[in-house]
């Protein structure tokens, strides 16, 4: 079972939706147990990241996707669960996040111009580019289309875990891999055949 942590944020049944489309059984869950015993973890996220910090500690489970993380079961961050993953976000305000992966979380800035022909959010489709072998996109053509919808983008300290980058004006990391963590700022649940893809290949991790 693959639990997808509810902390009353994020597209938690269009997530669970996406995995019963690949046959595979995935549970909406705020239960720590349920969380810990399952075998492997989702990690959705929309909106502020702050209210998402706040939501996790008032649902107590802050330790809990800690745990997760540090059990080497399958783990998935999607979109603000990328983001949550770090040590803090400029959103609002210094806010402190999760403390997994070292790094930060700003937001887009065109200072060259750009501003006038991109919008902010990023939002759409986009193509998502490799850096390293990553086993979720076994069998993905290169530079396939992925949908996303951010304005903030991590910037993580260690270049090593980083899985694709973007262009939207710049190169920003759009998904990072280590160990047994994977983490997207694209949506696969929104990404059609090829997110869908994805989430199977997720679903089969040991």
């Amino acid at each position: 079972m693959i639990a997808i942590v509810d902390y009353g944020m994020g597209n938690l049944r269009s997530v669970q939706k996406g995995f019963e489309a690949v046959g595979a059984q995935a549970k909406v869950t705020s239960q720590s147990s349920e969380i810990l015993d399952a075998s492997a973890v989702v990690l959705p996220g929309v909106g502020a990241f702050k209210d998402c910090m706040d939501n996790l500690e008032r649902f107590g489970l802050v330790e809990t996707v800690c745990k997760s993380v540090r059990s080497g079961k399958p783990f998935l961050g999607i979109c603000l669960g990328l983001q949550l993953l770090f040590n803090q976000s400029i959103e609002f305000g210094e806010v402190s996040g999760l403390g997994i992966v070292p790094g930060k979380v700003v937001r887009f800035s065109f200072a060259d111009g750009n501003e006038n022909e991109l919008k902010i959010p990023h939002m759409g489709w986009n193509t998502v580019r490799t850096q390293k072998n990553v086993p979720l996109f076994e069998g993905i053509p290169a530079d396939s289309y992925f949908y996303f919808v951010h304005s903030y983008y991590v910037v993580p300290e260690d270049p090593s875990v980083i899985a694709t980058t973007t262009n939207y004006g710049q190169d920003f990391v759009s998904g990072i891999h280590y160990d047994n963590v994977y983490a997207f700022q694209f949506h696969p649940e929104k990404s059609q055949k090829l997110g869908l893809a994805l989430l199977q290949k997720f679903s089969q991790l040991k």
